[in-house]
């Protein structure tokens, strides 16, 4: 065996996750520059979230962020189940247009760690479960636009949450792992449709009420404004899930917080979280989203 073939023999192994072969490739690999964060480093952060990560991913099509060479490097979506994966893989055919895909469901921790052994640094998911046609959850992702910060993001998020509870529905906040805020508030499954169309009211309502701080057109400068997207909603779109990491130049994640903390920001790094901050987190509070995935927390559509 020459030293190349020693080599790349070395770089590649297959460890059993949960009763699951999976191979491992070139974990030295650094995958973000800035940090010299490694896909080994990656990968044990996806263990190490695994408990509180893998429940938000159940039953819904992983739409990956694969960045195979690092955030430096080519970057793609994924959404088709890639070329040689395992059979144990759970997949669900997704409807789109006249045809299908079919796209992976993170169900458990040997997917997720091929997935990382791809460069899947990003998984984002729908606001539904095994069919698009109806939605179990509202989003609404809270974009700041050129001239703000996670300062103005924070009160554009504060304005929504009292809006969605004066039409009775509670919601619960976590960070894009960027400059923006996600509030889920968890549904009585509810035509997609309808659901568009509420958060899209909703968005047109705050424009209104804080012309200052809130916009609802993605096309329209919206500068020194935060966009309330509200078209997150509809059945195709998708949204980074509580506790993926980010491809940013050095490593965040979309982390769970708690509305205590983003009524008290006073500092825009204040809430940008790294895997080791966030699995701090988890041992010290768990997941702050915990209550999503309770079906009596399911509330139902305002009309």
């Amino acid at each position: 065996m020459s030293s190349a073939e020693r080599a790349g023999h070395a770089s590649r192994t297959v460890v059993d996750v949960g009763g699951r072969p999976v191979r491992l490739t070139h974990l030295e690999r650094v995958l973000y520059p800035e940090s010299g964060t490694t896909k080994a480093a990656v990968l044990h952060y996806y263990s190490q979230a695994a408990p509180v990560f893998l429940p938000h991913l159940a039953g819904r099509p992983a739409s990956f962020l694969r960045c195979p060479e690092g955030v430096a490097g080519e970057r793609f979506w994924a959404k088709n189940i890639p070329a040689g994966a395992p059979d144990w893989v759970q997949t669900l055919d997704v409807p789109v247009h006249t045809k299908s895909l079919r796209q992976v469901v993170v169900a458990d921790l040997a997917t997720l760690t091929w997935a990382g052994n791809l460069g899947c640094l990003e998984i984002h998911t729908p606001q539904w479960q095994h069919a698009p046609e109806r939605h179990d959850r509202l989003i609404i992702d809270l974009d700041p636009g050129e001239g703000t910060t996670m300062l103005h993001t924070c009160a554009a998020a504060l304005a929504v949450r009292l809006a969605l509870a004066d039409d009775g529905l509670r919601a619960w906040p976590k960070t894009s792992g960027s400059k923006g805020i996600h509030l889920i508030a968890p549904l009585r499954p509810a035509p997609a449709d309808m659901v568009s169309g509420y958060a899209k009211r909703l968005a047109a309502r705050l424009r209104d009420q804080y012309p200052q701080l809130i916009a609802d057109n993605v096309r329209r400068d919206r500068t020194g404004l935060v966009l309330l997207d509200w078209s997150q909603n509809t059945g195709a779109k998708t949204t980074v899930a509580p506790y993926s990491l980010r491809a940013m130049p050095t490593p965040t994640v979309s982390t769970p917080v708690t509305w205590e903390e983003i009524a008290a920001c006073e500092d825009p790094a204040g809430l940008v979280f790294t895997p080791d901050d966030v699995t701090g987190r988890i041992a010290e509070h768990g997941d702050l989203l915990a209550p999503l995935l309770d079906p009596a927390t399911g509330q139902d559509l305002p009309q």
